[in-house]
């Protein structure tokens, strides 16, 4: 194998954003905001800090794609019936249309970056990266012999 199994994994992904990304400029819709279009249709009504998590961005980064989105009638918030102080995040009828043809750019870019592959080869590929992406769901394990003791006390001098 010329490629470790890293690079080949980020190659991929990188390249597969990259052909999305161009199709959804025809759209008129960037990265950053099909990303949220996409994380809010899958979890309406979220606040912004959820979605922060979801996307693996900064709150305040969030914030801002969600005053652009908002400025162009997409989402919306609505005041949290919990919490006075927080906004939940909701997809606007306007941005249904936009979803629907995001997806249907996804399935024309999966269906070309699958070419050649077979249903079982597809299924294969499917278990093995569900189960890679398990793995790294994980809470990260310490590397073998790294593990901590439990701290000894040591006397200090001029302690008492």
């Amino acid at each position: 194998m010329s490629d470790s199994l890293g690079i080949l994994i980020s190659d991929s992904a990188r390249l597969l954003r990259r052909r999305f990304d161009c199709r959804a400029r025809s759209l008129g819709v960037s990265r950053a905001q099909w990303q949220v279009l996409f994380a809010l249709s899958r979890n309406e009504g979220v606040n912004q800090a959820g979605l922060a998590e979801a996307l693996d961005v900064e709150t305040i980064t969030v914030g801002r794609m969600v005053d652009r989105l908002a400025d162009a009638g997409l989402v919306e918030r609505r005041a949290d019936p919990a919490d006075r102080r927080a906004w939940r995040l909701h997809l606007m009828p306007r941005a249904h249309p936009i979803l629907e043809a995001l997806r249907e750019v996804a399935e024309a870019v999966m269906a070309e970056t699958f070419d050649g592959l077979g249903f079982n080869e597809k299924q294969v590929l499917h278990d093995l990266l569900s189960k890679v992406r398990g793995n790294l769901q994980k809470p990260p394990q310490a590397p073998k012999g790294t593990e901590t003791k439990s701290a000894i006390a040591v006397p200090v001098a001029g302690a008492l």
